[in-house]
């Protein structure tokens, strides 16, 4: 089959296209006749050797974590009823870049009637993030909130998830194209963190969905009203908000991490799929890249000028 291949630890150009062997579903797997490649920005760091631990690859290898496509073949001890079903599944960190992939029957992801395939995998990782963000925070009717990197895969869905809870949001979002985005899928303001000041313009908040981490994170838990929440998930700046936890308590506001169990997990995974389903959900694939361009596919994301998701389309060989 054709892969991409990951042999050192780089820049983008180390993302190189060859033959790999054809996985053999083994007891309870299936393989995947693979559509559609989810890229996330995690992967853009583990290629270049500073992706978050405790994961750490082993060269060479496969990248990619995220795939959706065909069940192909089903191995001894799996339902022989999945082959020929349109699914999505997570691959514990590699083997996403290929034309193939064996997965766990048990953490396959059927997807729903009315719901595209390319749409399902963007929901994989982002959908399943996004939903268990909302959960942790439980915004309410009236509350403001604000979504940092309103234009990416999580910030969209974070945006349309904190509308649909009749929240007031505020779209933070680092240029004007990108804050277009957000306004367009419901955001009631939006600002550009690239300016100084933008969070004087923003104003006190209830809760504050961070994906970015440094800088941005920090100025944002300044707009925390008494009795607001910050969730964190995610780093684009590369190191965490690192708020000490006794002045979030001097201010009155709590500061989540989620951690999630397997099990919450896959539930947050399937409401985000049947949301989408039923059009009350929709993921912003912003770019897609043939499956030999996934160096190109890293640039992008790691040049800040990706919207929404970045899918690699194995078709396109």
């Amino acid at each position: 089959m054709r892969a991409v291949w990951l042999r050192e630890f780089g820049g983008p150009e180390v993302l190189v296209p060859g033959e790999a062997p054809d996985p053999v579903p083994g007891d309870g797997q299936v393989l995947i006749a693979v559509e559609y490649a989810n890229v996330t920005f995690v992967e853009t760091q583990m290629r270049a050797g500073n992706g978050p631990q405790p994961f750490a690859p082993r060269l060479p290898m496969i990248p990619g974590n995220g795939v959706g496509g065909t069940v192909a073949a089903v191995g001894p001890g799996a339902d022989p009823g999945l082959a020929g079903r349109r699914v999505v599944s997570s691959m514990n960190g590699s083997g996403g870049y290929a034309e193939l992939a064996v997965v766990d029957a048990g953490g396959l992801f059927e997807v729903p009637d009315g719901l595209k395939l390319d749409d399902a995998v963007a929901l994989l990782a982002d959908g399943r993030t996004a939903t268990l963000m909302v959960r942790a925070a439980r915004p309410v009717k009236g509350e403001r909130v604000l979504v940092e990197a309103a234009a990416g895969g999580v910030g969209t869905l974070l945006v349309q998830l904190a509308k649909a809870a009749g929240a007031v949001v505020v779209a933070a979002a680092g240029g004007p194209h990108k804050a277009e985005t957000a306004l367009r899928l419901g955001a009631d303001e939006a600002v550009d963190y690239r300016e100084p000041g933008w969070s004087e313009r923003t104003g006190p908040v209830d809760v504050v969905f961070d994906g970015v981490g440094g800088d941005v994170a920090r100025e944002a838990f300044t707009l925390l009203r008494p009795g607001g929440r910050m969730v964190s998930f995610g780093l684009a700046s590369g190191e965490w908000a690192d708020v000490p936890e006794e002045a979030a308590e001097a201010r009155g506001v709590a500061l989540i991490r989620p951690k999630p169990s397997k099990e919450e997990m896959r539930d947050a995974t399937r409401s985000a799929l049947r949301e989408a389903a039923d059009g009350r959900l929709r993921p912003v694939i912003g770019q897609r890249f043939p499956l030999r361009n996934a160096a190109d596919a890293h640039a992008a994301i790691q040049s800040r000028a990706t919207t929404g998701k970045t899918l690699l389309e194995v078709s396109g060989l």
